[in-house]
């Protein structure tokens, strides 16, 4: 079963940084799998609106974002301005 990490963030954490550390975590990857295997490999997401943010986490490239992406949000508003979840996906025929 294929998956995708949800994030969701409280009201008081900017879009714009949300957004803005989303980049530096595929920026990083860029770094250590290449710009043509994340464009190929890495899906994600982020709703300003909603503050929500969701990565793909069924190849290495999505994993290696989400690991990142995770770090640096925790640094930059702690460890209680989000929450993240395993969302399952279902599988098509």
């Amino acid at each position: 079963m294929n998956a995708v990490y949800r994030f969701k963030f409280k009201e008081a954490i900017s879009p714009k940084v949300i957004e803005e550390t989303l980049f530096w975590a595929v920026f990083n990857a860029e770094s250590v799998f290449g710009k043509p295997k994340v464009r190929l490999d890495a899906s994600f997401l982020f709703d300003r609106e909603k503050k929500v943010c969701v990565i793909d986490k069924t190849t290495e490239v999505g994993q290696h974002i989400a690991q990142i992406f995770t770090s640096l949000i925790s640094r930059e508003f702690g460890e209680d301005a989000f929450k993240v979840e395993r969302i399952p996906t279902k599988e098509k025929p």
